[in-house]
């Protein structure tokens, strides 16, 4: 294959890819917790056509070569975990991490995932759980009859009731960090999980070792810069054309050879 129509096609590749990307981070714009991504990319193989530093004469030497490349590939989606804008929304059971950290989810197969989406609500055995049904770990469960709900910055959480007006401590909640939290597996439903990339889990208490804190009565918000998505989208568009203009033009230098040489 022409190595100009084939470099061209790698790079309408690698922008179909990237506008996938872009078109994902704009539709969860308003995903609680959500960490945008960005496509990272890499050019491939060169033809070595003339080494460089290769001997022009016995005494002389070449001080550039002449290399041609393949074409581009997209190697990693990468995710930035930025600190997203706070929204407050007063919920008893809404919390927000404010710095490093990560929630812990026990999932249906018992393995833990980890979210910073922390709307959670009761299940009807007052339990903690997210919108999906799976449990916070460590668990909490809310007592029956119980009037309000502190959680503390430290994640401890104190209940009170009629019987009770000066409060129960019923769990604390605690945190878990990664040394590369870019590692970590998106799986949906807001949760990502352990990969041999992210490190094993470093579970502690908010506000320690370097833990973030948690907020009550408010949730941690994307962290898509909506214009600047726009921005990368009319840019991905852009350089899409021009590597379809590199086909068209290649494809008709192509004809134009034929042509005169029939």
């Amino acid at each position: 294959m022409n190595l100009a129509l084939w470099a061209a096609k790698t790079g309408l590749d690698a922008q179909n890819t990237r506008m996938a990307v872009i078109s994902n981070n704009l539709a969860n714009t308003n995903t609680t917790g959500f960490k945008a991504g960005r496509a990272a990319f890499q050019d491939l193989m060169y033809q070595n056509i003339r080494q460089v530093g290769a001997q022009s004469t016995q005494n002389t030497q070449y001080s550039t070569g002449l290399t041609l490349g393949t074409g581009v590939r997209i190697v990693a989606t990468e995710k930035d975990y930025t600190q997203g804008s706070v929204l407050q929304t007063n919920g008893k059971l809404d919390m927000s991490v404010s710095g490093r950290g990560f929630l812990q989810i026990t999932m249906p197969d018992g393995t833990i995932a980890y979210t910073r989406d922390g709307a959670f609500t009761l299940d009807n055995q007052g339990n903690v759980v997210t919108s999906s049904g799976y449990p916070l770990q460590p668990a909490i469960n809310i007592p029956s009859g119980t009037q309000t709900v502190t959680i503390g910055n430290d994640g401890v959480v104190t209940v009170t009731s009629a019987a009770n007006p000066k409060g129960t401590q019923v769990g604390q909640i605690q945190l878990a960090d990664f040394i590369n939290e870019e590692g970590l597996q998106p799986v949906g439903n807001n949760l990502v999980v352990e990969s041999a990339a992210s490190g094993s889990p470093q579970v502690g208490t908010a506000g320690t070792n370097g833990l973030g804190t948690l907020q009550q009565g408010a949730l941690e918000t994307s962290n898509v810069n909506s214009v600047t998505e726009l921005v990368s989208m009319i840019e991905c568009q852009r350089s899409y054309e021009m590597n379809s203009k590199a086909i068209s033009t290649t494809d008709q230098m192509l004809q134009y050879l034929t042509t005169n040489l029939a």
